[in-house]
């Protein structure tokens, strides 16, 4: 039976999952702790367990919700959690070069064209009055972000650097998605790189334009990907082969539901399902409603903007760039679960 653990844990509770990582007594199953954060993006996880493609490999697992990736990084470094999905940051390359051991090893979420599910927004009245026309006209204006020292920095600086600016142009706060509504509604902030579905919340809203979409300035930019502790592939490197089939698996699951930019394919009322039973929005008309995230049906990494996220975290000293991007991917796994799995063919309309 697959325990869906959609909390929040401490580290005792950590601790007992961890424990519980094993194969189970007079049973094939092996019981994995999988870290997520509980939003739309993490649906192939949540399709790997809902459709049995866990099960399928001797597999049961434990959701652990956690706040953010970097939160993660302990509990991945200790075996306290086996996978888990989120946005690079400087911390993940400084724990690398404490010993901690994670691997990089698939995709999880992507701006792919189209999908554009981040966008830079900028507060309505700074552009009905004329203040602000491009994202050159950022400088000096306070931008919300979600994180310090996370990828969405890296990629508000990508952005400002077309436009003959840097990161330090602007005056970054910190605001978890949800908060910048209300940043918007009471003018605490000017800007904001948002993600979905606080995007179209506030455009409905009206307090906030959309400026532009990440989609539209650096396609496929790598927003979160899918960690395997380093203890979980020495330990069980054959269990891991198995997890990642079953990843591939909910990943191609999720594509044959995107069309046109959103959760409108063949496969979407499945999946829109299992979002609202599993992430955090229970209604199903948001989930048809936003700007999907796109995913490769193979797991690759859009690698070159990994890189940047890193020379960003490099340029601004948040870390001294001894480990590297390569240092910290490994994709044979996913190699592996395509070569086993056999080409992807997208579900037709």
């Amino acid at each position: 039976m697959i325990n869906l653990a959609h909390a929040k844990f401490p580290a005792f509770a950590l601790a007992a999952f961890a424990l519980a990582a094993t194969t189970l007594p007079g049973s094939a199953q092996t019981t994995l702790n999988v870290g997520v954060i509980g939003t739309s993006s993490d649906a192939p996880y949540f399709i790997a367990s809902k459709k049995g493609y866990f099960k399928e490999e001797g597999i049961t697992v434990n959701f652990v919700q956690f706040d953010s990736a970097a939160k993660a990084i302990p509990s991945l470094g200790s075996g306290q959690v086996e996978i888990a999905g989120g946005a690079t940051s400087a911390g993940l390359y400084n724990a690398v070069a404490r010993g901690v051991d994670i691997k990089i090893v698939a995709d999880k979420a992507r701006n792919a064209k189209g999908y554009g599910f981040q966008s830079i927004l900028v507060r309505k009245d700074l552009v009905t009055s004329g203040k602000v026309k491009s994202v050159k006209d950022l400088k000096g204006l306070k931008v919300a972000l979600s994180a310090a020292g996370n990828s969405e920095s890296a990629l508000i600086d990508a952005a400002l650097k077309q436009n003959g600016l840097t990161f330090a142009d602007i005056d970054p706060t910190y605001l978890g998605f949800p908060q910048h509504i209300a940043a918007y509604a009471n003018g605490a902030i000017d800007a904001s790189l948002t993600t979905e579905p606080t995007v179209s919340t506030i455009l409905k809203a009206g307090t906030a334009v959309r400026l532009i979409s990440v989609d539209e300035f650096f396609p496929d930019y790598q927003t979160a990907v899918t960690f395997f502790g380093g203890k979980f592939i020495k330990e069980q490197p054959e269990v891991a082969k198995k997890a990642m089939r079953a990843l591939i698996r909910g990943m191609r699951f999720y594509n044959d539901a995107l069309q046109g930019g959103k959760l409108a394919g063949p496969k979407a009322d499945e999946v829109i399902a299992i979002l609202v039973e599993s992430s955090h929005i229970k209604d199903p008309e948001i989930h048809r409603s936003i700007v999907s995230n796109a995913i490769d049906p193979d797991g690759g990494l859009h690698l070159e903007s990994l890189r940047v996220s890193w020379q960003f975290f490099v340029d601004t000293k948040q870390t001294d760039g001894k480990v590297t991007v390569d240092d910290v991917v490994d994709m044979s796994f996913a190699k592996e679960a395509v070569k086993t799995l056999g080409p992807y063919k997208k579900a037709a309309p």
